[in-house]
Parts: structure tokens; C-alpha cells; sequence
């Protein structure tokens, strides 16, 4: 590849980077400045004051994101790819003491981020609709049923997929840092000494010179502007890390910087507050109703990245087995990540309607908002010290230098927004330990069932072999029998076996498959896609084969597409048209009258729920449409 088209590649990637990492962050100027003066931060409209929570958002964007994100934790990548779940990955591969207890924190890191998916469409909307109240006073009662009806057809289009919208996230968003940035400007260049703030002193001074409960308070609302940060990390495998950060230190970060200025200028000036609405006040009224579009759309184009986040972190916990099966649909057939999953969409706007009709406003929203995402952000400072230091093989010292004080800063962030747990900080909370919860229990049952159905007696590999070669006739059909783990030797015992070969069929398959689908801890597994073992070779038919095929946790787990391939490409003997085949299960009745505590049954009950109410793994990996389809029933007991 040449280097100008390098460079050309680069450019376009930073431009859709733009329409997608930055929604969520770069709409933060709606609403953080106004909640640290006017919402729970309560910040005087003095000078000191003033300069010193103004610096205090400056630097915590650049601490927090930009040394902390971008500069540091995109280089913790999984095979070019980013996120809570591909830092999982990496921690599973080292060795270290405490190592249950960091995976269990990213367990939770995940379900937190699930939080943070509902409540930020709910903010996000309704900030930008807050516009209104302070165009005309009269449309305040509007704001509500608007970011419903706004919420509701954002949802309704996620079933047909980003693909065709995205390409207008970019020039809308674009359209949106560039509008704020010009804002900013033109309220610095009315008060400049707003430029103090650039100024850490100031920061530290206000820190200083408050009580702690009133610092913490602050740093609650402050919290605010880095809301969406860890998106830079969770795409990188759309976009590489070059353009994230290019985009960011270009465009990004100086529009933000730029505009949180602008409005500590403002603020500066001692003009009129509209409506309570710092952002809207710095607005000329010429431009008032535009920016409130401009706004809208860089809110929806917000929010649907973190419903296609949710849908990503859904996909994922399925593929490492920490979440059951649900529906994914891929709605754009050129990109892997464009996916759409009902049960989730569903479960996202719900919680967004309900917190809009509770909550009302952003600054009563903001009291919910921030608790996940510091605790996400604290959950990998403490993870990347053992990425540093245990893969990178970095200096101890060095490592403790840059991640004890980010951890530090971390923790003071989590402190500060448990303040509002009573408030709406229980929220995100809430969903974060029920998801923890919902995902180690299910791992926690297939574990229990896995290991409760092996030990039934069955019919050997061997056997199965002798059996075969003594036969003179079969039946002209292609046997898929599902294994939880590959068949590889001619000692091993096949439960399925028995009820297949000696109860239902007299005749053995022209040729019998051992399938295992295995969803690896990378993201894609294009290069190896598929494992083949042949068990035993008939002279014409008869084949046995195990059959191993892999997919990446970004991918979309399909087996039957894999298998029409091989059938194809004659890598194995089967029959092409799958009406030929037979696809033969175990399906397992558990019961917990081994289970004598109050907790274990409780457990119990929740997995029995979940295993009734998803998919089955012959939907999930597609063989689920298919008409010849059996099934093995095993009676197990969990303990």
C-alpha cells in the first residue's frame, strides 16, 4: 500500500471516528457546566470559583482522557480491538495473584457500562430538548413528551441498522464541534481572563480552599465531561488507534476545551442565565433554534452509540460464556459489527422512557449519571497496572508512578458520585451488580450441567467405530450431533449416542458428525475458522469426523453457513442440502434437590429462568431453522 493512500485511508477513519467514538463525550458542554453551577455542584459565580471549577473540568478531561485513554490505554489492545471485554481477554491469558477478583471487577465494569447505555439516551435527549424552554418559556412543557417521541423512533430504527445512516454522523458531528468551538471563541474573546484556567493552580487552589463534602460535590458534577470516554477504547477495532487519537487532539478535545471556557466566560460576564441553561444562554438568539437541532441530532447520533455499545457488550459476554443466548441479528452483511439484539434494544428504551418520565430534566438525570462510569474508569486503571506491568513487562516503579495517581484521581471520582446514590446513583449501580449477578450465575449453571450430563454412561467413540465398519447399510443422511467439547479420542464416552443409534435409528448415518462451536477470546477467528479430525475413514460412506469451528466474540456465530462451505468445498464428507441433514442435541431438565442452601436455590431458580426465556445454542448458531432436528433429554441434579 502506498503512503498517500495510507494517508487517505487514515483520513477516512478518523472522519468516521468522528460519527461515532465522540457522540457521548463531545455532547457533555449540554449539561456538565450547568449541573457543577446550577444543578448539585452549586458552584459560586465568583472569579476564584469560577476559574477554578473551569480548570478543574479542563484538567480532568486532559488527565483522565486524554493521558489516561488515549495515550495509555488504547495501546492495551486484544488483537487490535478495545473494550471491557478484550481487557477480560488479556487478563485471562496472564498469571498473578487476585486474578478471580479483576476479572470479577471487569464482569462488573460491563454490566455498568450496560447502566450508562440507558441513562445516557435519556440525558442526552432530553438536554438537547431543554433548548426550547429556553428559546420560549411556553414549550418547557413540551421537553418530556418530545424526548419521548425522539427516544421512541431512535429505538424503532434500530432493526434496520446504522449502515445507511452512518455515513451522515460524521458531517453532523463535525457540524457540532465546530459550532461549539466558534461558541467558545466568541465568549473567550469577551473575557479572556477566563484563560486563567488553562491554569492548574486554580484547580487546586478551589480543591483546597472548600470543605471536602463541598469538593466532592464539585468533582460529582465534573465527573460529567468524560462521560464516554471509555468509548475510545471499545472501538478501536473499528477505526485503529492512530485516527482515535489524530481525531481526538485536533478536533476533540480543543472544541471542548474551547467551549467549557466559553461558557466560564460567560459565566464571567454576569449576563442573564436563561431558563437556568448555561449552554443555551451563550447561544445569539439568531442561532437559537438551529443549534437546538445541531443539538438534537448530535444527541441521537449520542445515544446510538451507546445502544450499539450495549449490543457489542451483549454479543460479547454471549461469546465468552458469561451471558445467555439471545437473538443477534446482523443487519448489514459488509460489517461484522453491525448488529442489532431485540431483547436488549427493548430493555434499553424501557429504562429510557422511565427515567425521563421520573427524572424530568438532565440536571435531575445527572444525579444517576456518572457513579458507572467512574467505576468502569477506576476498574481499568486497577487492570492496567497487571497489563503494564505483567505483559508489557514495564518497570514497577514507572507503572506505579503513571497508574497510582490515576487510580488515586479514580477513586475520588467514585467517591464523589456515590455521594448522589440516593439520588439516582442507584441506578446504574443497580443494573451493574444485577448483570454481574445474572452473568456469574449463568456461567455458574452451564458449568453445573456440562459436567452433570458427562457422567452419564453411553457408547464409546470405539464402539461407534466397530459398529461402523460392520455395517453393510446406511442411511442416506448427514448426522450433526452438537458437542459442548470436542470428540478427539476412541476412548471418549458420547452421551448422545445411545438414544440416536440404538432407540431412534436402526441404521447408522451415511456419516455422523461430532460438532463443537466454540466462540474464542478473540475477536474474529477468520484464520481459524474450522478444526477437522477424522475419527474413522469408511471405504465409500460410513465417515466419522469431529468437527471443531471457532468464532471470534465480534462475530456472528452462524455454523451452518460454515458447514455449507465445507460441504462446498468437499473439506468433509456431508451432504450440501441441509434437509439432509440430521441435527441431534442434548437437552437438559436440571433440578436443585442437591441444593440445600437459601442462596443456591435462589441461584438456581434465576438460571432455570434465564435457560427458558433465550435462545437454545442450535438457534443461536444457526442450525435452529433447520426441519430434522432431536433432541436428547438428561435429567441433572446441580450442586
Amino acid at each position: 500500500m502506498s503512503t498517500d493512500t495510507k494517508r487517505k485511508n487514515i483520513f477516512f477513519l478518523s472522519l468516521a471516528a468522528l460519527g461515532v467514538v465522540y457522540g457521548d463525550i463531545g455532547t457533555s458542554p449540554l449539561y456538565a457546566i450547568n449541573e457543577i453551577f446550577f444543578g448539585h455542584g452549586h458552584v459560586g459565580l465568583t472569579m476564584p470559583d469560577i476559574l477554578g471549577a473551569i480548570s478543574l473540568v479542563v484538567w480532568t478531561l486532559t488527565l483522565l482522557i486524554a493521558l489516561k485513554y488515549v495515550l495509555l490505554v488504547l495501546r492495551a489492545d486484544h488483537d487490535g480491538k478495545g473494550g471491557v471485554f478484550a481487557l477480560y481477554s488479556l487478563l485471562q491469558q496472564l498469571s498473578f495473584k487476585g486474578k478471580a477478583i479483576f476479572t470479577a471487577m471487569l464482569i462488573i465494569a460491563a454490566g455498568l457500562l450496560f447502566g450508562d447505555g440507558i441513562i445516557t439516551p435519556a440525558i442526552s435527549v432530553i438536554s438537547s430538548t431543554e433548548g426550547l424552554a429556553t428559546a420560549k418559556s411556553q414549550l418547557a412543557p413540551l421537553i418530556v413528551p418530545l424526548s419521548i417521541i425522539i427516544l421512541t423512533v431512535l429505538f424503532i430504527i434500530q432493526r434496520k441498522g446504522t449502515a445507511k445512516i452512518g455515513t451522515f454522523f460524521a458531517p453532523a458531528i463535525i457540524v457540532w464541534f465546530v459550532s461549539i468551538a466558534s461558541i467558545g471563541i466568541l465568549m473567550i474573546r469577551n473575557n479572556p481572563e477566563i484563560l486563567l484556567a488553562l491554569n492548574p493552580y486554580y484547580g487546586l487552589a478551589f480543591l483546597l480552599s472548600h470543605s471536602l463534602l463541598s469538593v466532592l460535590i464539585t468533582l460529582g458534577s465534573v465527573m460529567l465531561v468524560i462521560t464516554g470516554g471509555e468509548a475510545m477504547y471499545a472501538d478501536i477495532s473499528h477505526f485503529g488507534v492512530l485516527p482515535i487519537r489524530i481525531t481526538w487532539f485536533t478536533v476533540v478535545y480543543p472544541a471542548l476545551v474551547l467551549n467549557y471556557l466559553g461558557q466560564g466566560a460567560y459565566l464571567l460576564s454576569r449576563q442573564e442565565i436563561h431558563n437556568g441553561n448555561i449552554f443555551y444562554s451563550t447561544i445569539p438568539h439568531a442561532f437559537l433554534y438551529p443549534m437546538i437541532l445541531i443539538a438534537t441530532v448530535a444527541t441521537v447520533i449520542a445515544s446510538q452509540a451507546l445502544i450499539s455499545g450495549a449490543y457489542s457488550l451483549a454479543s460479547q459476554a454471549i461469546s465468552l460464556k458469561l451471558f445467555p443466548f439471545l437473538r443477534v441479528i446482523h443487519t448489514y452483511a459488509n460489517q461484522e459489527g453491525q448488529i442489532y439484539v431485540p431483547f436488549i434494544n427493548w430493555a434499553l428504551y424501557i429504562g429510557c422512557v422511565l427515567l425521563v418520565l421520573v427524572f424530568k430534566s438532565s440536571n435531575n438525570l445527572a444525579s444517576a449519571y456518572g457513579l458507572a462510569v467512574s467505576g468502569v474508569m477506576l476498574i481499568t486503571s486497577w487492570s492496567m497496572i497487571q497489563v503494564t506491568s505483567l505483559q508489557w513487562k514495564w518497570n514497577r516503579i514507572f507503572v506505579y508512578g503513571i497508574c497510582v495517581p490515576l487510580i488515586f484521581i479514580d477513586t475520588l471520582f467514585v467517591v464523589a458520585n456515590s455521594l448522589k446514590f440516593i439520588e439516582g446513583g442507584y441506578i446504574p449501580l443497580g443494573i451493574g451488580l444485577l448483570l454481574y449477578f445474572i452473568m456469574t450465575t449463568w456461567k455458574w449453571g452451564k458449568t453445573q450441567t456440562a459436567a452433570a450430563v458427562f457422567k452419564y454412561p453411553s457408547m464409546t467413540v470405539q464402539q461407534l467405530i466397530t459398529r461402523a465398519k460392520n455395517s453393510k447399510a446406511f442411511i442416506p443422511k448427514t448426522a450433526i450431533i452438537m458437542s459442548p467439547d470436542p470428540v478427539v479420542t476412541l476412548t471418549e464416552e458420547i452421551p448422545t449416542l445411545n438414544q440416536l443409534l440404538t432407540e431412534r435409528y436402526e441404521l447408522l448415518p451415511s456419516t455422523i458428525i461430532f460438532l463443537t462451536v466454540r466462540q474464542l477470546s478473540v475477536p474474529y477467528a477468520k484464520s481459524q475458522r474450522y478444526e477437522i479430525k477424522n475419527l474413522y475413514k469408511g471405504e465409500k460412506i460410513g465417515d466419522i469426523t469431529t468437527l471443531v469451528i471457532n468464532f471470534g466474540f465480534r462475530e456472528n456465530p452462524n455454523a451452518k453457513h460454515v458447514l455449507q462451505d465445507l460441504a462446498h468445498e468437499k473439506k468433509i464428507n456431508i451432504f450440501p442440502n441441509p434437509d439432509d441433514w440430521y441435527i441431534h442435541i442434548i437437552h437438559v431438565r436440571p433440578s436443585d434437590e442437591h441444593i440445600k442452601t437459601l442462596w443456591g436455590k435462589i441461584k438456581f431458580q434465576v438460571f432455570k429462568f434465564i435457560r427458558k426465556n433465550t435462545d437454545s445454542a442450535e438457534v443461536y448458531f444457526g442450525l435452529g431453522s433447520l426441519k430434522n432436528i432431536s433432541a436428547e433429554i438428561f435429567h441433572v441434579s446441580l450442586r
